[in-house]
């Protein structure tokens, strides 16, 4: 990475003043970017927001479950519907399977908890409504910035928050300036709020600085992959929703799948795993791909089209992983505080609800002539509000699904159908997802078919998919702590267990001219999945931001 050096050589980087600045062009920012304008309009004030977005465009990295309940958008816009929203495909059915090797047993409707079901809610492209919601906040006055990331977090003499800075761009592999060099920019505000997805980069940061996860559970999460496929019209059923939980994973292993039928002859596969999993020879990947193999999942396949491949880490935490939400100057909302919702295996509602919440605080605050403070507002208005009542219900969700399929589904159907969420107890997640691998010689190898080309497929061409790209002369954005780790402890204890949890062949052990193991760290390849930097199990893998417009562009995941 650039040094400050760097950037003292070429004298003071400019500097840009707003009164709000937003980390994140994803439903959080943008929700909290329209909210604050659509509250300025009402009072007849003018209240300056930009928006910070480190994809190449709104959208470019937004990967979704893209089953959608619209009660948050309702709110922000009473009238979506009537302004276009991208809300096209109502679910018209649920199915949730439990998967044998060979077998499919679907659970009947009527023992389906409230959580498993989806009418009123809509299959949708999560990228296309974040392209929508871009439009909507410009045309409320909202700047927005996208291939900016925001690299670096600024305080005040006080340590409050004092807005951020984007990345120098132009930098050599050597750390060096080329001659295409550009210094990053300073963007000041009077409260900045951080909306950049689960395992933000500079939200694990202002995590560490304030305290925020003083007296939380950890965190724990899941890697999400999918694939949107064009099938064959005759299979196609618009609105259909199928979950399935079970084969190809153990029942001691959490995770589960999701395929949704959108418009235009396509749907959407997908498979979550745990990221608490303990066998190091364990591929999320390689399960994704044995999945399509099953009976009731390559039926709808077969005879279709890949069009596009995905992952992302998702926060499964909920309620008790959730951490102080401000700190003097600023805030989380969205997945960089946690807010998805694992037992629906949604996340957008919550991230335009806290959103407005967000910006609802920062809006009064900037009223009453206040700056770089704590909005404590924002806080009290979340355990107020419809989405801590949805969260509270939840709460126990991943842990019992943690202690195994059948003893999670049985306590799960308990909390959620039969006492509705209203129970006394509460279960605590006691361990952070790396902390979880066994040793290799603990372990069974699992030995995964190869590919076929055309239901199941290998990393490079899937990562070929998701048009993939970073200007190759740059320094690592996959960085180290300590170089002799990988081969140290993690080859040799755990198996190199981060060439098979990352997603995308970013990570390969290779043997130099000596014969010698070697870490070879292919960043160009990175989906910013963020999973080596959750997985790594001696934290060794530290995700930066690359940069500006670098990663994936996804076309209407």
């Amino acid at each position: 990475m650039a040094t400050a050096s760097v950037t003292e050589q070429y004298g003071p980087r400019e500097t840009m003043e707003y009164d709000v600045v937003i980390v994140g062009g994803g439903p959080a920012g943008l929700a909290a970017a329209i909210r604050v304008k659509q509250r300025a309009a009402a009072a007849g004030t003018e209240i300056s927001v930009c928006v910070l977005e480190k994809g190449s465009e709104l959208g470019a990295h937004i990967l979704s479950g893209a089953v959608m309940d619209p009660r948050a958008l309702s709110e922000l816009f009473p009238d979506w519907k009537e302004r276009g929203a991208p809300l096209d495909v109502p679910v018209t059915e649920d199915r949730f399977l439990f998967l044998t090797a060979t077998a499919a047993r679907a659970v009947p409707d009527w023992a389906l908890p409230e959580n498993f079901k989806n009418h009123g809610n809509y299959v949708i492209s999560l990228a296309n409504v974040t392209r929508w919601l871009g439009q909507q906040a410009e045309a409320l006055g909202v700047e927005i910035f996208p291939g900016f990331p925001a690299a670096e977090a600024l305080y005040h003499d006080d340590g409050a928050v004092k807005g951020v800075a984007t990345g120098n761009m132009g930098i050599g592999k050597d750390g060096e300036p080329t001659g295409n060099f550009q210094p990053g920019m300073e963007l000041h505000a009077k409260y900045t709020l951080f909306c950049e997805g689960a395992r933000g980069h500079l939200g694990r940061q202002l995590s560490e600085r304030f305290g925020l996860r003083d007296g939380a559970d950890p965190q724990v999460y899941g890697i999400g992959i999918k694939e949107l496929w064009e099938i064959d019209p005759s299979k196609h059923k618009p609105g259909l929703v199928i979950h399935t939980a079970g084969w190809p994973l153990d029942t001691q292993t959490y995770g589960g799948s999701f395929l949704y039928h959108t418009d235009n002859n396509q749907v959407m596969v997908g498979f979550v795993v745990g990221l608490g999993y303990t066998n190091p020879y364990l591929s999320p990947f390689e399960e994704f791909q044995r999945y399509k193999t099953h009976p009731a999942i390559r039926s709808f396949l077969e005879g279709g089209k890949r069009v596009s491949y995905g992952a992302r880490a998702i926060t499964a935490g909920g309620l008790m992983s959730l951490p102080k939400l401000v700190f003097p100057g600023g805030a989380l909302a969205g997945d960089d505080a946690g807010f998805l919702n694992a037992s629906r295996i949604k996340g957008s509602h919550a991230a335009i609800k806290t959103g407005m919440l967000a910006a609802d605080a920062a809006f009064d605050a900037l009223r009453a002539g206040r700056q770089g403070d704590e909005l404590a507002a924002y806080p009290q208005a979340f355990e107020q509000s419809w989405l801590h009542i949805e969260l509270h219900k939840a709460r126990n969700f991943k842990q019992w699904m943690s202690k195994g399929l059948l003893v999670g589904t049985l306590m799960v159907g308990i909390e959620q159908k039969l006492l509705r969420g209203n129970v006394p107890w509460t279960l605590r997640h006691r361990h952070q997802d790396h902390e979880t691998l066994k040793p290799a010689s603990q372990c069974e190898p699992i030995v995964y078919p190869r590919p076929d080309g055309k239901l199941t497929f290998d990393r490079l061409s899937s990562v070929f998919l998701s048009n993939t790209n970073h200007e190759e002369n740059q320094p690592s954005h996959l960085t180290l702590r300590d170089p002799s780790v990988p081969i140290t402890l993690n080859l040799r204890t755990y198996a190199g267990p981060e060439a098979r949890f990352c997603p995308a062949g970013v990570y390969e052990f290779v043997q130099d001219e000596s014969n010698e193991d070697r870490l070879q760290i292919n960043a160009q390849n990175c989906l910013h999945c963020k999973t080596c930097d959750i997985k790594d199990p001696s934290q060794n893998i530290v995700w930066v931001t690359p940069e500006g417009g670098g990663g994936p562009n996804y076309p209407n995941t």
